[in-house]
């Protein structure tokens, strides 16, 4: 990220009733810490504001990384009127009197930024109330979204917007932050070099929160800085953003299923602890794992459902927290076993073969004959009891008639399936044989 102008060194006095996150607020795109991938000269929005022309956005990013700041910056660099509205507070009649007021200014050749906070909050009706506005040109819309815009939003509306994703702010773009806010409020933070790292930390990425920390500390007063302990016990240390019925939900599930997948024991563990942090049901946590055993390990390691069950029955009966080292230890013990989705792969292979051939017979030689009609027309003739079979293996065909011989399950040779591949290795032999014997 490249170096930034500084901001006003001292705030006005009629401006100390507001927010210090509201005063820091850019007065330019290139003022925006974090975003460089838009707002610098080569990105889509610096392109857009040199061409003096904008199209309609979502914005989507976490909280606290500058939407409606760009919103209201792109506005007044294009020289677009701003409007806003939320999609909390805002319902229909509001939306009408915008639109409405936009029409005027467009007779008097001004054109409108309708800029949507929260637009994922709009139903998908009230979305397609925006449509007919943003394609004749009325508004140019910019909405802005914590959430995946693939799920929360109508495909016609993203169909007329270009999605453009905002960073969550790391150390650097943060620390920026405070340097501003210092020199604003004219002093230091009182802070060791320890509690300033351990405050971005509690920050989370997040701008706003992070000013709104600053503000309660820039106004204590005392000679010694305040160390980590000290500083914890001023401000409380932010909950993980983490929604359990949203895109954060799925996101971290996706990483521990995929560290296990990865032998990646230490991920996977780290990955677990954050979904724990974040509130999330440790019985959903495990129930993800025994679906990971049979998915992800399957016959490689048969222990491994064992263990898994084992664990979420050790949970239910011990509760949290102790029961959830028992899903760590799960968590252990599959990532660290033999992978193979050899089982997986194969019973969806069976699956598609089911559906392609579901109105086959099977071969009458391995049917029942309960009846004298089924021993007449054929039922049970021919089969070959396997256990008095030489080595216990008939080598007869067991899938329909008109449907060729399918090999769907091919065991990878790790762990155990080393040990299953030797026998269907065996069995594909004595096969051979006795067909060739006739």
């Amino acid at each position: 990220m490249g170096p930034k102008p500084a901001m006003p060194a001292q705030a006005p006095a009629d401006d100390a009733a507001r927010p210090l996150a509201d005063r820091l607020r850019p007065q330019r795109l290139e003022d925006v810490v974090g975003q460089d991938h838009l707002v610098g000269p080569d990105g889509p929005l610096g392109r857009m504001i040199k061409a003096h022309r904008l199209s309609s956005l979502i914005l989507w990013g976490p909280p606290g990384t500058g939407k409606t700041t760009i919103a209201r910056l792109l506005a007044a660099a294009a020289g677009y009127d701003f409007e806003q509205v939320s999609a909390v507070f805002s319902g229909v009649a509001d939306l009408k009197k915008v639109f409405e007021a936009a029409r005027q200014r467009r007779r008097m050749g001004r054109r409108t930024l309708l800029f949507v906070d929260e637009i994922h909050r709009f139903n998908r009706a009230q979305q397609d109330g925006f449509l007919p506005y943003v394609e004749d040109g009325t508004v140019v819309l910019v909405g802005a979204t914590t959430e995946n815009p693939s799920f929360e939003l109508n495909a016609a509306l993203l169909s007329r917007a270009q999605v453009l994703v905002l960073n969550r702010l790391e150390a650097d773009a943060l620390e920026l932050l405070l340097g501003r806010a210092e020199a604003l409020m004219g002093r230091s933070l009182p802070l060791t070099a320890e509690a300033r790292a351990a405050l971005l930390e509690m920050a989370d990425g997040d701008g706003r929160y992070l000013l709104n920390l600053a503000e309660e500390l820039l106004t204590l007063t005392g000679d010694e800085p305040l160390d980590i302990p000290g500083l914890t016990e001023i401000v409380q240390r932010r909950a993980p953003l983490y929604d359990k019925a949203q895109e954060g939900h799925y996101n971290l599930i996706s990483a521990l299923h995929k560290s296990m997948r990865g032998s990646d024991v230490d991920a996977a563990l780290y990955w677990f602890a954050r979904m724990l942090a974040g509130g999330e049901a440790p019985l959903y946590i495990a129930r993800r794992l025994v679906r990971f055993a049979v998915e992800d390990i399957g016959i490689a390691d048969p222990q491994a459902l064992v263990v898994a069950n084992a664990a979420k029955d050790a949970y239910d009966f011990l509760g949290s927290p102790e029961g959830e080292l028992a899903i760590a230890n799960a968590v252990i013990y599959l990532a660290t076993a033999p992978k193979s989705n050899a089982a997986y792969t194969a019973f969806s292979g069976a699956k598609a073969a089911a559906r392609e051939t579901g109105s086959l017979m099977p071969p009458k030689h391995i049917l029942n004959a309960p009846t004298k009609l089924m021993k007449e027309l054929g039922y049970s003739a021919g089969y070959a009891y396997d256990h008095n079979a030489p080595d216990e293996f008939s080598g007869q065909n067991y899938f329909p008639e008109a449907m060729p011989r399918q090999e769907f399950y091919t065991p990878k040779g790790k762990g155990f399936e080393h040990e299953i591949r030797r026998r269907l290795d065996h069995w594909a032999d004595l096969r051979r044989k006795r067909q060739e014997q006739g």
